[in-house]
């Protein structure tokens, strides 16, 4: 009998909107088929977003370089700074539409810890906004 057992975990590729690879996402953790826990991984001036959950808040730490959260809410634009050299969790409630961008010159590591958890059979639970969409007013959250 073995003391400790190896579990695959699921790593894929990440792409902005225009298809250009922007890093990668690994599932930590997983409760049946629902993701507890993700690290997202942003290449050096990659941006991933905006999009926002309707059912998911966000709970981000990063553990690794440099990373520039966006948000926006009614119309206003907010940014968080999150810092491997300072770490701080971010809270972001559901229905925020939110962007990220690697702000240093390696690549930047965000765990996050999804409240309630990632369940792939919500269909339509994402959605994907652009800038011009957002500074517009023209997104219907």
């Amino acid at each position: 009998m073995s003391i400790a057992r190896l579990e695959d975990v699921k790593k894929v590729p990440t792409f902005d909107l225009e298809k250009k690879d922007n890093g990668f996402l690994v599932e930590l953790f997983k409760d049946g088929d629902k993701t507890v826990a993700y690290l997202t991984c942003a290449t050096p001036g990659a941006f991933k977003g905006y999009h926002l959950h309707r059912v998911r808040a966000a709970r981000y730490v990063c553990i690794k370089g440099r990373m520039k959260i966006i948000l926006y809410k009614d119309d206003v634009r907010e940014e968080y700074l999150l810092d491997a050299d300072k770490p701080q969790r971010l809270f972001i409630p559901n229905n925020i539409p939110t962007g990220l961008l690697n702000i240093g010159d390696e690549d930047a590591w965000l765990i996050n810890y999804p409240d309630p958890p990632y369940d792939p059979s919500l269909k339509d639970e994402q959605v994907d906004f652009t800038e011009e969409e957002l500074e517009s007013g023209l997104a219907k959250i």
